[in-house]
């Protein structure tokens, strides 16, 4: 019988950020870009019988309607962002291996100019970037600076919540779509009646959701989003063109005005380094460059990142530069730093056992010195894709 805390300890083994389970198929794992496929093929009955497991009767439901469903659960220790998924063969699984250690600029090996970003009170903040690129991690990054730095309160809003946060100089509320809340939508209309000071949306992709989204922005909040895209002016033109015509110029003015930077960001692989690194295209909202959105010059932003280096822009070249020059790298360590999970949440059961995860001590309390509030971060595709093959 198929043994997917095995196949989760494998992947985790070789360095892979992404699990692939199909029936008639070898398992086949992501490790630096590249599939491996690994074992024999997979009888489509065990991979029937483990979705139902791993999803509770009210999903089940849903999954049989949608012929597709999005959670996250911890399997053998290893936090997991999984897709179960309905196709020709039967029913399989995308699985997203999340890292155990805590996301910073610096664990990251981000320009260490990214923190000034999340220093704003109000404003947008886009990552963008390929599928697989690190977004989300970036995007832990950010939080976990406001976090370490300041008191705000912060509301995340997830598809599924890929990080558990626990607060340290901020206050935390997530919210996962599907289990908190029934869309982005409403999370972002509930949101504006939460008190937030900084909004975190996971995934901007409908028109909806981007019009919220820049409204939230405009009304005294710092919001930090995602989008699918391979440069800062796509980016950007992606979010107007996604409105009909008779309204993108307006939507272009709420952009500028609102627009605080647009991080773009790839992964290269270092083999004198055995990592790979994020190289990064940073715009920042001069007025010029509002002025090019808000008259939807997109084309003309080329220019503005090639000339606005003493305004903190880089282009993917000078970036490069910096990433040869650099000499002090963060590197993964082989003993992994402890998860920080959800008290109420279990670790997923599955078809075979699966070896939970170790909980620590708790801590000796101290008559005098009030208790002091810890965070850890469980972060996404960076922690798998630094981690070299074999640790």
């Amino acid at each position: 019988m198929m043994d997917l805390a095995a196949l989760v300890r494998l992947a985790e083994s070789s360095g892979a950020s992404d699990l692939h389970l199909e029936p008639g198929l070898p398992a086949a794992m992501r490790v630096r870009g590249a599939l491996r496929l690994s074992g024999e093929p997979l009888p489509a009955r065990d991979l029937l019988e483990t979705a139902r497991n791993l999803l509770p009767p009210d999903l089940w439901g849903e999954f049989q309607q949608r012929r597709s469903a999005d959670l996250s659960r911890t399997i053998a220790g290893v936090r997991c962002r999984i897709n179960i998924l309905h196709s020709a063969r039967g029913v399989g699984f995308a699985i997203r291996l999340l890292a155990s250690f805590q996301a910073t600029v610096e664990k990251l090996n981000l320009h260490p100019s990214l923190k000034k970003l999340v220093q704003n009170p109000h404003g947008l903040v886009l990552v963008s970037g390929p599928t697989g690129s690190g977004k989300s991690s970036t995007l832990a990054a950010l939080i976990q600076e406001i976090n370490l730095t300041e008191t705000r309160h912060i509301l995340t809003i997830e598809s599924p919540i890929e990080y558990t946060f626990r607060p340290r100089r901020a206050y935390i509320r997530q919210r996962e779509v599907g289990r908190d809340t029934p869309s982005f939508e409403q999370a972002l209309l509930d949101a504006l009646r939460e008190d937030p000071d900084v909004i975190m949306v996971g995934e901007m992709r409908e028109p909806e959701t981007m019009r919220l989204t820049l409204s939230a922005s405009e009304t005294g909040h710092l919001v930090l989003g995602t989008l699918h895209s391979a440069t800062c002016a796509e980016a950007l033109n992606r979010i107007v063109s996604a409105f009909p015509a008779e309204i993108q110029n307006s939507v272009s003015a709420q952009l500028a005005d609102c627009l605080v930077a647009v991080i773009s960001q790839r992964l290269r692989y270092r083999a004198d380094l055995n990592i790979r690194v994020p190289e990064c295209e940073i715009l920042i909202a001069t007025h010029a460059v509002r002025n090019f959105i808000r008259n939807r010059d997109f084309f003309k932003l080329a220019t503005a990142l090639e000339t606005g280096a003493d305004q903190g822009m880089w282009t993917y070249q000078r970036y490069q530069t910096w990433l040869d020059k650099r000499t002090n790298w963060s590197f993964p360590t082989q003993e992994a730093e402890p998860p920080d999970t959800e008290p109420a949440e279990a670790e997923a059961v599955v078809p075979a056992a699966a070896t939970p995860s170790p909980r620590a001590a708790p801590p000796t309390p101290a008559a005098t010195v009030p208790p002091r509030i810890e965070i850890e971060v469980e972060e996404s595709e960076f922690g798998k894709i630094l981690k070299p093959p074999g640790v």
